[in-house]
């Protein structure tokens, strides 16, 4: 069975790596011309994540490559810390930068898929015995699958299923990461335990997290619209800097030192509000189905998603539609979080007394200790089958 993937980021990869060792012969295009280094941190936690994570063979890559634990300090004006984060909260069991992640899984997949950097998917044709696919810049072939990888603004989502616009949510905030020299003289950088030390400031619809150790710097804010181009770094750049006017702290000096990054990288705050992931012989997998940017889990998700769908294909003889059918079943559960909740409103709170709020969460024992129980019951479902892959 002939399978397209689009997308080379997380969950392409890792579906992949599983398809192609279980005898199927996989295509990975990706429209970038090479894997994306640096990102922001993306993050484990608990069993079931672990789990996959081994069955998959990279768990050892991913302990040696993890970012050390971060606490973040929030602080005002004067670099009073008006509350911490722990590391714990933000970070998992183990955090690790998203390019670094992407490496580890494209080694542990390149000699089970053929990969092709610089292409992408112009349009979909389905027919009862598979899919032709048109390219930008290869012939055309037909796949008997296509599974897109491709993110939240993903073309096989828009090309299978419809325009963003139906399936995707946002709530008016968007983010920058950002690597360069902060302007930290003055402040701690690791904790007397040995952990990197972030420090995040706070203006009403707005947040400048100076990042810790490997980690680049985050900016989350709120505007009315999105007034800069997705294609044109150069907007993005301007968009930020505008959004940005008039902030106080070290945030301009943040700013000019993130502006000229290479990994430079702004998008919006969305989720999406998919509860089928699958439609004819495409199928979404990872951001492009269930995606909550900046929400926590979306990681863990993309990987839980490859293995379901790539166990379901496996366990069905190659019968799609009961694959497709037990995919969707099986991740109605585990993607509720990508439903639910506004990252933008947690992060950049919409006055001082919703700062000051959150604030007080992660000051009171009770409150964190049920934010952390929470985060342990969204991150773990034993209801995942040991499908017995490769």
């Amino acid at each position: 069975m002939k399978i397209l993937i689009s997308g080379a980021s997380i969950a392409g990869p890792a579906l992949a790596r599983w398809l192609g060792r279980n005898g199927f012969d996989v295509t990975v295009v990706e429209k970038a011309a090479s894997l994306r280094p640096g990102g922001q941190a993306v993050d484990f936690k608990g069993r079931t994540h672990r789990n996959i994570l081994d069955r998959m063979g990279i768990l050892d890559d991913v302990h040696a490559h993890q970012t050390a634990k971060t606490d973040w300090r929030l602080v005002d004006a004067r670099d009073r810390v008006k509350a911490t984060v722990p590391g714990e909260f933000i970070g998992g069991d183990v955090e690790i930068l998203r390019g670094d992640l992407a490496g580890i899984l494209h080694e542990h997949s390149r000699a089970d898929a053929e990969y092709v950097f610089g292409d992408e998917i112009v349009s979909l044709a389905e027919s009862e015995s598979g899919v032709d696919v048109a390219f930008a810049a290869r012939p055309s072939e037909r796949f008997d699958l296509v599974i897109g990888a491709d993110g939240v603004h993903s073309a096989v989502r828009r090309l299978g299923f419809g325009a963003e616009e139906q399936f995707i949510r946002a709530h008016g905030h968007y983010y920058a990461v950002a690597s360069g020299e902060m302007p930290l003289d003055g402040l701690e950088r690791q904790s007397p335990d040995g952990r990197a030390i972030a420090y995040g400031y706070n203006e009403p619809g707005r947040l400048a997290l100076l990042g810790g150790q490997k980690a680049p710097s985050l900016f989350v804010f709120r505007a009315d619209r999105p007034d800069y181009d997705r294609r044109d770094i150069a907007s993005q750049r301007a968009f930020l800097a505008s959004a940005f006017t008039g902030s106080g702290w070290r945030v301009p000096e943040a700013i000019a030192a993130g502006r000229d990054a290479d990994d430079f990288y702004l998008d919006v705050l969305a989720r999406t509000t998919m509860t089928s992931f699958t439609r004819g012989r495409v199928a979404l997998v990872g951001d492009a189905g269930f995606a909550n940017t900046l929400g926590g889990f979306g990681t863990g998700l993309a990987l839980i998603g490859a293995y379901v769908l790539a166990g379901e294909l496996v366990a069905s003889g190659g019968d799609h539609a009961a694959a497709f059918a037990a995919y969707d079943r099986r991740m109605r559960k585990p993607t509720n979080i990508a439903r639910s909740g506004n990252a933008g409103s947690f992060l950049a709170p919409p006055s001082a007394w919703r700062i000051r709020m959150r604030d007080w969460t992660f000051s009171n024992r009770v409150m964190y200790r049920s934010m952390m129980w929470l985060t342990d019951v969204f991150a773990t479902d034993d209801s995942i089958p040991d499908y017995r892959l490769r």
